[in-house]
């Protein structure tokens, strides 16, 4: 293998080859086909699956970064059955498009897929980056808008103006747009011009009139629901003529209400009117030829509080139940209507609303809202309007998917000397999930007995667990010694007796329960009686009792006690073990930081971020288990990246650990690109490195530029340029162009080029010579003779001017 550089791009080469050896050179191979030499083309970007079925999937990937100086026209795709599966083509006709539909996939079968650039000059690029395993199974996601909240209020267009009514749609599998007015399906019309893709939808409504008021919806649907937003747009236009019939009056019966001049609006709203006083009103129109012929509106109108009872409209997903996940936030919008404006109430059903409730009001619509909500806040939400005519409720049921809430009443019975019996109820809330089963744990309160549970003391403790996690634990307020009442002694043995007297001795019990022996009670009982009574206490297995009544008959018996316990934790210092302290991620990716963390009592866990303490997100969690803490981001974004600290306390210490995560995408774009020097046919460029550089160093920069006013981009380096400047060179003298400069860092990701430098044209500065002395040499300089007399001067000039040395009688010579 040889390796053939400085060839001229764009020539076709043919190449052959010799062999050599000591005798000699042999004979050529033949001629190879004919190659031009030409730059292939940057690898596409990693594509993304933007529609699933069970039987097709739909691909989008970025063009490349660089076109190899051609053209890209094509793409090849390609698609893998996972796990061990082999690269095959899908398309076998041209794609010129960055998105391609792959069907005739297997349901529930794994793929993953890339693609491959193909330019004009017929060079192919490496292939990209793989989409990761995707699971061709049918996705549903009911619809949903990001819109502007400017569209909440009423929409304001002059007349001859064009509208825009645009939002980004969500939804799986894509949603069917729908654009209503009044109602009604909108007509087809040469100024309405409708556009929608996968991910938005709009309409534009050219050089509105007055008919184009009114209320419009947007209405999404697919097989996961539909959803309808309203939007209410106002054209302000010139007036309509006025409507008759006309009657004659005489001009002292009426009053103005409007200035002299008149209004420019097309309504007006007469106040300082008696209540329920009737009135007539008519209108004139005014133009620059003066006031026009006067339209009366029909009928008398009674100056009267218009009265309209509180109405509240739910939108049909607020009539099912709301689900958020816990760390979530919950928005509940809600149109009102009502004259003179309700009063707005809104009430939690279980009891007071919580203090993170937000509610903001206006006369047509009503909001609440509930940051980081937790499973506390599930439960029926109750709205309540209120005016003279009367009162209008309605409520939202809403559901905080989370861990179960801690089960109820723990506690301990039938306590034996190898096992106790656990019993609770069951939790306060579910967290929106069917609880599946319930974890119980057992804690030592001094030691762990290997082997050798009897006699140990043990807290307990229950959490019950759901599709969502394992909810709060329950603990048992005392410990609890495993152990029972002491099996009884062995056998009794008459020692010695007088005719007063007896001394037993006995065996010690097979068994102690599992707790110390602290002492024995001897019991007698005379013949003839049935009641037993201590006679004496003694602390080793032996013992003798006295004053019997001689020639009396008495039965003996030894009952033992053991030690009463105090139960008391042990405190271990808290440990956190991490093998490393930096997690990097690529951006748009998911990353888990897990902790193992050690420590008794239990410690408290806390985050910081950059010093601040660490707030959960909808893309970022904190999960906390006995055993670890974790944090987990998904879609790593760069407000991700930075310093985070675990601090873990106890009553036995505090321990504080620094972990580093890096997001590792493409660069920001060079700065501030400037022009440092320009000749006939060079201009030296420089810049600003990046901002960002993506998580990992850049490693270089790429120069382009164009020949103006219509050229196209063409790559000026063709090697790595790690520096911020450089010299382009080969440039047409009084030619315009522009140049740009784009990063790349050491992940292989590049940047979105800088901004354009602007014309420069390729010539030759020029400035006239200048030359500049030492201020001394402007009076006259004394030197004696014999010394060397030294003049210095600067010289400056654009062509560098030629220097000259000056002879004693004035006389110049080329220096």
């Amino acid at each position: 293998m040889f390796k053939i550089c400085n060839l001229e791009e764009g020539i076709g080469y043919e190449f052959r080859v010799y062999a050599e050896n000591i005798v000699g050179v042999g004979r050529a191979s033949k001629v190879s086909d004919s190659f031009v030499a030409r730059d292939p083309c940057d690898p596409p970007g990693t594509p993304e699956a933007i529609a699933i079925s069970k039987n097709h999937v739909v691909i989008q990937w970025t063009k490349p970064q660089y076109d190899g100086g051609s053209k890209v026209t094509g793409y090849i795709v390609e698609k893998r059955d996972l796990p061990q599966g082999h690269w095959m083509r899908v398309n076998f006709t041209n794609v010129v498009e960055t998105e391609f539909a792959i069907t005739g996939l297997t349901a529930d079968q794994q793929y993953e897929f890339r693609v491959t650039a193909r330019n004009a000059a017929g060079m192919f690029s490496e292939p990209s980056d793989s989409t990761g395993p995707i699971t061709a199974t049918d996705e549903i996601e009911p619809p949903s808008v990001s819109m502007d909240p400017k569209y909440k209020d009423v929409i304001v267009v002059n007349a001859g103006d064009n509208l825009v009514l645009d939002a980004d749609i969500h939804g799986k599998p894509i949603p069917d747009v729908q654009w209503l007015k009044e109602g009604k399906e909108m007509e087809k019309k040469l100024r309405y011009e409708l556009k929608t893709t996968q991910k938005s939808a709009s309409i534009t409504i050219k050089d509105c009139t007055r008919l184009d008021s009114g209320h419009y919806d947007l209405v999404l649907s697919n097989s996961g629901g539909t959803k309808t937003i309203p939007i209410t747009v106002r054209v302000l236009d010139r007036p309509a003529p006025p409507s008759g019939p006309l009657r004659e009056v005489s001009a002292e019966e009426w009053t103005m209400c409007t200035p002299p001049t008149g209004l420019q609006a097309t309504r007006l709203t007469v106040d300082k009117l008696k209540e329920n006083g009737e009135y007539n009103f008519r209108v004139c129109a005014i133009n620059s030829e003066g006031v026009g012929e006067p339209a009366d509106v029909h009928g008398t109108v009674i100056a009267a509080e218009k009265i309209e009872a509180p109405e509240i409209e739910l939108d049909a997903d607020l009539r099912k139940v709301v689900s958020v996940r816990a760390g979530g936030s919950l928005r509940l919008f809600i149109t009102i209507r009502g004259r003179p404006e309700p009063t707005v109430k809104w009430e939690k059903e279980e009891g007071a609303l919580t203090d993170r409730a937000v509610i903001e009001s206006t006369g047509s619509y009503t909001m609440l809202v509930i940051d980081n909500v937790h499973r506390f806040d599930s439960g029926k939400y109750i709205l309540t309007l209120e005016n003279k005519t009367g009162t209008k409720s309605a409520f939202v049921n809403v559901r905080v998917l989370d861990t179960p809430s801690a089960p109820q009443k723990l506690e301990i019975k039938d306590v034996k000397k190898d096992s106790v019996t656990v019993c609770w109820e069951t939790p306060l809330t579910d967290g929106g999930s069917k609880i599946t089963n319930y974890i119980v744990e057992k804690r030592e309160s001094i030691r762990k007995i290997e082997e050798l549970p009897e006699g140990g003391i043990f807290y307990f403790r229950v959490c019950a667990v759901n599709e969502y996690g394992f909810g709060v634990m329950a603990e048992t307020k005392n410990p609890v010694k495993v152990a029972q009442v002491p099996m009884p002694p062995g056998k009794i043995t008459l020692v010695d007796a007088t005719k007063t007297s007896v001394t037993l001795a006995w065996v010690k019990p097979a068994h102690d329960g599992g707790s110390k022996v602290l002492c024995y009670n001897v019991e007698m009982l005379p013949k003839g009686t049935d009641k037993w009574g201590v006679v004496c206490t003694a602390k080793v297995p032996e013992a003798t009792i006295a004053n019997l009544t001689p020639n009396e008959t008495y039965s003996f018996r030894v009952i033992e006690f053991g030690v009463p316990i105090r139960a008391k934790d042990i405190e271990i210092e808290p440990t956190v073990n991490l093998l490393f302290n930096t997690f990097s991620v690529k951006a748009g990716g998911d990353l888990t930081v897990e902790v193992p963390i050690r420590g008794r009592p239990k410690p408290v866990v806390s985050w910081k971020k950059d010093g601040l303490p660490l707030k959960q997100t909808t893309s970022l969690s904190i999960n906390n288990t006995l055993v670890s803490s974790k944090i987990i981001i998904k879609e790593a974004t760069i407000d991700h990246v930075g310093k985070y600290e675990i601090t873990l306390a106890n009553t036995a210490g505090t321990i504080s650990t620094d972990i580093n995560v890096v997001v590792l995408d493409k660069p920001g774009p060079p700065s501030s690109v400037k022009v440092d020097a320009v000749t006939a046919d060079s201009i030296t460029l420089s810049w600003t490195p990046p901002e960002y550089d993506g998580g990992s160093k850049v490693t270089g920069y790429i120069i382009e530029r164009r020949d103006l006013p219509e050229g196209c981009w063409m790559r000026c380096n063709f090697t790595n340029i790690p520096e911020t400047y450089f010299d382009v060179t080969g440039l047409t003298q009084d030619q315009q162009y522009d140049f740009r400069v784009t990063a790349k860092n050491a992940a292989g990701l590049f940047s979105i080029p800088s901004d354009n430098t602007g014309p420069i044209t390729v010539k030759d500065d020029v400035d006239p010579p200048r030359i500049m002395m030492d201020v001394k040499f402007k009076d006259t300089v004394v030197v004696k003779a014999g010394e060397t007399l030294k003049i210095n001067a600067d010289v400056a000039g654009r062509p560098l001017p030629l220097p000259y040395r000056c002879s004693r009688e004035g006389s110049a010579e080329v220096g």
